[in-house]
């Protein structure tokens, strides 16, 4: 079965005149970036259109941390970098490629004109006396986070933004934490890069529908 695009398939009837879709199949992620600021209040207005995603018990445990100015974005991309070297140092990897990988993450964060951090916080979650319960409550924090995530890279899109999601924080939390100078409660889930496109992306193949959903 091919992988079709799905940009590729037609829409009809209602869903094609419902701008929504056109919005969300023509999204791409973003990785070069014109060098043109992105004005705080368009930021602020992302961070409030994120917001209105679900969220569980209505709790939104999502934060963020936005980084626009060169100093702190190259201080976070060198922190961020030193982690990423080590992890790759320990699984083996040559030193050129090595510094190859490190010089290109450094790129993309620096690169962006805003970079934003998502991050979930549990200080007004659920708590569970067993550990299988409080992981669930977790995992609902992790996924109200991802869904405001996913509200703002959309609403970048229709506001002419590209962005990409970067999951790099997740596996140094605390570097991250420590050179933004954030609350210790707050857990890095991922990092935005954000700003006007430089080109239009990748249309990446997308599995078909068929192949990735049952019918009961």
């Amino acid at each position: 079965m091919s992988m079709q695009s799905v940009a590729e398939r037609p829409l009809t009837g209602e869903m094609a005149e419902a701008p929504f879709f056109g919005l969300a199949l023509s999204r791409r992620s973003i990785r070069r970036y014109l060098d043109r600021p992105v004005d705080p209040a368009l930021v602020t207005r992302l961070i409030e259109i994120a917001g209105r995603a679900p969220s569980a018990h209505n709790r939104q445990p999502w934060r963020w941390a936005v980084v626009s100015t060169p100093e702190v974005k190259a201080s976070l991309a060198a922190a961020m970098g030193e982690a990423f070297r080590r992890d790759l140092v320990r699984d083996g990897l040559p030193v050129e490629t090595v510094e190859e990988m490190v010089a290109r993450s450094r790129a993309r964060i620096g690169g962006a004109p805003v970079v934003i951090i998502p991050c979930l916080t549990m200080e007004e979650m659920d708590v569970y006396p067993d550990a299988e319960r409080q992981h669930c409550e977790w995992l609902m924090a992790a996924q109200s986070v991802a869904l405001a995530v996913g509200n703002l890279m959309l609403a970048a899109h229709a506001a002419g933004l590209g962005s990409c999601w970067i999951c790099a924080p997740i596996f140094c939390p605390g570097v991250v934490c420590q050179a933004l100078d954030l609350p210790a409660a707050w857990d890095s889930q991922g990092l935005i890069t954000l700003g006007y496109p430089a080109d239009n992306g990748r249309d990446r193949q997308r599995k078909p529908v068929e192949a990735v959903t049952v019918w009961r």
